[in-house]
């Protein structure tokens, strides 16, 4: 159910029929036309652009339309009123009927309720956090987490297949001194003093992968060269981090899909057929770029080299893809990559970057564009950074990595649901500071509280009803008369609820899951707001003399809590049902 979809048929509808009969011409396109809230609320409930956007087609005056167009509505008795403003704009406000009868829909549809079938079950990829396997992950990671999942969930909600992929970037050097700094806590684990070159990962995270390489190998590696203990080091320092970083992943609530070994790639092949593929298109060929911006010429030796002609598809400048000894760039990997989720037929992907990926977002748009033949879109959504607080105070101590505050420092401190609502309240691209008190402080300016505190409220009336012998069932509330709802606080929380469904898809569409979290918090604002008018005002209160009177107005707070239950599952978070 969605009332803005209902109420655009309605439009669609009355223009039709005056295209039947004369009022308009009988070939225009309606795809324009839309129906959505007013910017401002005292306009009305909806606004439709509809006589706006035929006025040329129509070789019309909008105002004419409008007018035409306005009797028609108001034959509908949805419609309690329609007025044209301005040069044509329509301002709808809708029978208290629809408002009355909006949370029995809700209670009905349940979970459905807000679900669009916009994803038409095509399939996207997700692929996000994609962490070197290095170590503990770090706050940054935890936000790009929480986005991807998010989003994720999001899409999944509006109707899409959704895959959450994760890609691990073992193919590099940093692999190499992963490896060598697990030998050196293996000699450790032996009694044996190490010295730590600067290329190394010190922290205290690996000490327990040592003793276990040395439970595994006993002393065999002590006096090994490297070219005999790298290489399966490494594979046992790689899968020990994937095991850290799915039990930190789990600890935030996200869990994969798909994990993707960037290693795969290498010998295998596969770097060599996606660049095939750009070959045959007339997308590679050796040449020599221009100088870097700030780069004089003399500064610049230019050179001869493999590039991919990225500029064909978007990008600012031709990109290597191999260097001058005869191996890749970093880019050639991803290209293949990117190249296999494309041949994997998902109708979107999606990437979650970090925010020092700026620079690599046309190059990658460019490359799936030439590996798709432009079928296959790619969003790229920047995470930009989380500056921690806490006292105040610039927080950045973690024991655990030696140098960062890590994912699990802060799941362990604040817990998962208040990290994962608290780092969707801004949007991707935006900062984010995150103060380990006032993500926890009991107040309204807190919107992770204030959201479940709204919640809580809710379904503590429906154990005192229970309590009280009235049945609280959302079947039985769905049953409940609501022609008595009529105070406009009522009626500006059902309005807020009906709101729902016509957000996620606005939300989907921009793969914007922040949208999700500022909503819920205008619904608890809406509920709360209700409740402290109650206090004032007896017959606002959700629990009533009359049994009937209760459940009427239960019923509006249960469609509330489903609204929010549904949304915060969205945004990975689990509904409270008491404030503890």
């Amino acid at each position: 159910m969605n009332l803005f979809t209902d109420i655009r048929a309605l439009v669609i509808a009355s223009i039709e029929a005056m295209q039947a009969s004369g009022a308009l011409p009988g070939d225009l396109n309606t795809a324009a036309v839309t129906v959505e809230p007013p910017r401002d609320p005292l306009h009305g409930d909806m606004a439709t652009n509809a006589a706006m956007v035929l006025s040329k087609p129509a070789g019309m005056k909008p105002r004419d339309i409008a007018e035409a167009l306005v009797a028609k509505l108001a034959e509908d008795d949805r419609i309690a009123s329609a007025e044209v403003a301005g040069p044509g704009f329509i301002n709808l406000r809708l029978a208290p009927k629809v408002w009355q009868a909006l949370p029995g829909a809700i209670l009905k549809a349940g979970g459905q309720y807000g679900r669009s079938e916009m994803g038409a079950g095509k399939s996207v990829n997700v692929e996000y956090v994609s962490a070197n396997p290095t170590g503990p992950m770090h706050v940054g990671h935890a936000r790009g987490a929480v986005v991807g999942d998010a989003i994720a969930s999001l899409l999944a909600f509006a109707g899409w297949d959704v895959t959450r992929e994760y890609y691990i970037n073992d193919g590099g050097a940093q692999v190499d001194v992963l490896a060598r700094s697990v030998y050196n806590r293996y000699l450790e684990a032996h009694d044996l003093t190490v010295d730590w070159p600067e290329q190394s990962y010190p922290g205290e995270y690996l000490e327990p992968v040592g003793d276990a390489l040395k439970d595994k190998v006993g002393d065999i590696w002590l006096e090994a060269p490297e070219e005999e203990w790298l290489e399966p080091v490494r594979e046992f320092a790689i899968a020990a981090m994937m095991d850290l970083i799915r039990e930190d992943l789990a600890a935030l609530g996200v869990v994969m899909d798909r994990f993707f070994s960037e290693k795969s790639l290498y010998g295998t092949g596969r770097i060599e057929a996606a660049i095939d593929s750009l070959r045959d298109k007339g997308l590679i060929y050796r040449g020599v770029l221009e100088p870097p911006k700030g780069k004089k010429p003399e500064d610049w030796e230019p050179r001869e080299q493999t590039l991919f002609k990225s500029t064909a598809h978007g990008d600012d400048v031709d990109r290597p893809i191999m260097k001058s000894d005869g191996s890749w760039t970093y880019f050639a990997p991803d290209i293949a990559y990117h190249y296999d989720k494309v041949t994997r037929g998902y109708d979107l992907l999606i990437d979650i970057f970090g925010a020092d990926h700026g620079g690599y977002v046309k190059r990658m748009k460019a490359a799936v564009s030439a590996l798709s033949d432009g079928k296959t879109p790619l969003d790229i959504k920047l995470i930009q950074l989380v500056k921690l607080f806490k006292n105040g105070e610039p927080f950045k101590m973690s024991k655990r990595a030696g140098t960062f505050v890590t994912l699990r420092d802060v799941v362990d401190m604040v817990g998962a649901d208040v990290a994962r609502f608290h780092m969707l309240t801004r949007k991707n691209d935006a900062p984010l500071d995150f103060d380990f008190d006032k993500v926890v402080e009991q107040s309204k300016e807190n919107p992770v509280f204030y959201v479940q505190y709204a919640h809580a409220r809710i379904c503590s009336v429906l154990r005192k009803a229970a309590e009280q012998g009235i049945d609280v069932s959302d079947a039985a509330l769905a049953q409940a008369d609501l022609t008595a709802m009529t105070h406009a606080s009522e009626l500006e929380l059902a309005r807020k609820l009906a709101e729902f469904p016509r957000l996620i898809e606005i939300a989907a569409k921009g793969n914007e899951p922040h949208r999700v979290a500022t909503y819920l918090s205008e619904v608890a604002s809406d509920l709360h707001g209700l409740w402290n008018r109650g206090n004032d005002e007896p017959q606002l209160r959700f629990l009533q003399d009359d049994p009937a009177t209760s459940q009427a107005k239960i019923a509006l707070a249960r469609a509330t809590a489903v609204v929010i239950s549904s949304g915060l599952g969205i945004l990975g978070v689990t509904p409270v049902e008491e404030m503890r």
